[in-house]
């Protein structure tokens, strides 16, 4: 039986992480898992060990780091929750951070930032198969991760070491301590909740990024809203809907934005998809420059949503956990300041309703 070693043991942690890797082919994130620690204390054991990959713990002001990610070049960047793995290639062109929010703005790589979630962060260089595999990984306060960034073969490789040399923490113990995770809000009672409010708020969005707002403003769960708003506004569908919208939207060439959400970062992908397929459990796209790797068996429902805004319907399928955090959302693609397209609205009308 697998001995879990102590959360602040890093000397332990890097033998048992050793021992598991040498029996099976593990992701960092699996094997923290197996240990019942988290993959941040995992990867912050590794700081100064010289037998496993050069890892550098970096300065608590991520967003200092972020500024500088652009000068790398084209990388990959990888943003994730339990459920789905959202990886896209490009550059951070436009990183714009401001009272600790912010994103990236460009089409390749475009992300919505949430600082307050970005607590720790390290470097990693491991060169122990002969060949570099240079990354920048960040963490939440409880250890999980955020965001990602992993360099290509033709990426700036230089710029990387002066980013890591200039962004490095002055505290380079291995020993790394994370908060207990924290248990997702449940939702009030339907009967407290303002249904005529609701209805009412919703009915005269402007924009879908108003949605957030509503939520919070009636302290209603999103699901919840759902369920309570009315078939013609949310209905609930299968939940393999994003794998049967993904073929629909293959086969009529439909571009359309597909957004993996975690804390920290959400990270969207805009355009067509085309290359689809199934391994076990987890549903794949594997295009070049976009994979998205979702994991059928974890999402517990499903809905297609409509908001109104000055430009017309918006609809979104929108994918969630048992624990009712959201998984997945995709959209059909529609230009600034212009009503989405007939397709995307067949498409989405044509999902199954649930069981």
């Amino acid at each position: 039986m697998l001995a879990t070693p102590a959360r602040h043991d890093p000397e332990a942690i890097r033998s048992a992480a050793a021992a598991l890797a040498q029996s099976e082919r593990l992701y960092p994130r699996d094997i923290a898992a197996r240990l019942k620690i988290s993959e941040a204390e995992l990867i912050g054991s590794a700081v100064g060990d010289p037998a496993g990959p050069r890892t550098v713990r970096l300065v608590d002001d991520l967003a200092t780091v972020l500024r500088k990610v652009p000068r790398l070049g084209s990388v990959m960047a990888l943003t994730r929750n339990e459920a789905a793995v959202h990886e896209k290639h490009g550059p951070y062109r436009d990183v714009k951070l401001f009272d600790g929010m912010g994103g990236v703005f460009e089409r390749s790589i475009d992300l919505r930032l949430f600082m307050a979630h970005w607590q720790l962060g390290f470097a990693v260089d491991d060169r122990r198969d002969g060949r570099p595999r240079r990354s920048l990984q960040f963490f939440d306060a409880d250890g999980s991760a955020v965001h990602k960034i992993h360099l290509l073969e033709h990426s700036d490789h230089s710029a990387f070491e002066r980013l890591v040399e200039d962004g490095a923490h002055h505290d380079q113990s291995p020993a790394i301590r994370v908060a207990m995770p924290a248990s997702p809000p449940a939702d009030r009672p339907d009967a407290e909740i303002d249904r005529h409010a609701l209805r009412e708020r919703w009915l005269s969005l402007a924009d879908v990024h108003q949605f957030h707002g509503l939520l919070k403003d009636l302290g209603v769960g999103r699901q919840q809203a759902f369920r309570l708003i009315g078939g013609e506004l949310a209905r609930a569908v299968q939940p393999q809907a994003m794998q049967k919208a993904g073929e629909a939207a293959v086969e009529r060439g439909l571009s359309v934005m597909i957004f993996v959400p975690n804390p920290g970062c959400i990270q969207i992908h805009t355009g067509p998809i085309r290359t689809l397929g199934t391994m076990g459990a987890w549903w794949n796209i594997l295009d070049p420059g976009f994979n998205l790797h979702l994991r059928q068996d974890l999402v517990a429902s499903a809905w297609v949503v409509r908001k109104p805004t000055r430009f017309g319907i918006v609809t979104s399928l929108e994918l969630f956990d048992a624990q009712q955090r959201l998984i997945a959302m995709m959209f059909g693609e529609r230009a600034p300041e212009a009503e989405e397209t007939a397709g995307w609205r067949e498409i989405a009308a044509g999902l199954g309703a649930s069981a």
